[in-house]
């Protein structure tokens, strides 16, 4: 029979990126990452926020750097893994989970200019940060990666053509780096969350309460996740227990998409 050690999710030393890392589901899956024993480096654009969720790592004895960066700026992930290999000398696992909404007032059509915004954050970033982690990777001798795709990556809600886009976007690829990457050892999976009580979710009950009622409504268990539930999708699809799991959406919605 074989033998299975169910003691550990990760290895000794292991690292993992996070890019949005200082809030919501980022930050949520930085602290379980931490738990778990792995050194974290938090990637996001709010400086302050970043260095409190380290300095709050660190007091419960964990090890976490922040670094600044723009998933939008093409040096992001290069930055990102450099970040990594600085302060602790290896990479074993990325989360790429930066994401924007549109601005705009609910129900007006997106401008050109913030369609375009969302893509580049949402997806031509992802890309690019997803480039800088298989080249490191390749090198290495495998890693997993993780990206935060969203229901929307499968159905669509009311006035979100760019982020439906952006996150069909990130499935197709999760896809395709999955195939390709599978025989070098890396891991390339996506977690598809529904509605969850994030700031860009909070600002949206703010901005539009109409939209973000109907939105709660139609989730069948009956209410938002909160990101710790999102967060535990996220590090089991990087961990040792999903070792044979390549190229899978994991949807995190509450029940939205059976209907």
């Amino acid at each position: 029979m074989e033998h299975i050690d169910r003691s550990r999710l990760f290895a000794d030393q292991q690292v993992v990126a996070i890019t949005g890392g200082a809030s919501g589901i980022g930050a949520a899956t930085a602290r379980l990452f931490a738990a778990e024993g792995v050194r974290v480096v938090i990637g996001d654009l709010i400086e302050p926020a970043g260095q409190a969720l380290v300095a709050e790592l660190a007091s419960f004895g964990a090890e976490a750097v922040f670094v600044r960066c723009d998933v939008a700026d093409v040096t992001a992930g290069t930055t990102l893994v450099g970040a990594a290999l600085d302060a602790f000398g290896r990479l074993d696992i990325a989360v790429n989970n930066a994401g924007i909404q549109a601005a705009g007032d609910p129900g007006a059509p997106v401008s050109r200019e913030d369609f375009e915004r969302v893509l580049r954050v949402n997806l031509v970033g992802m890309w690019s940060c997803m480039a800088a982690e298989l080249e490191h990777f390749e090198r290495s001798g495998g890693g997993a990666i993780v990206n935060t795709a969203s229901v929307a990556s499968l159905v669509t809600a009311p006035s979100s053509p760019a982020y439906t886009a952006s996150k069909h976007g990130v499935v197709g690829l999760t896809k395709s780096a999955a195939l390709d990457y599978a025989r070098k050892g890396i891991r390339v999976n996506a977690v598809a969350p529904g509605m969850t009580l994030t700031p860009m979710v909070e600002a949206l009950a703010v901005r539009d309460p109409e939209t973000t009622a109907m939105l709660t409504a139609g989730i069948p268990i009956g209410r938002a996740a909160s990101s710790t539930e999102i967060a535990e999708a996220i590090v089991w699809l990087a961990s040792s227990r999903a070792s044979y799991v390549v190229g899978h959406t994991l949807v995190v919605d509450g029940g939205v998409t059976i209907v």
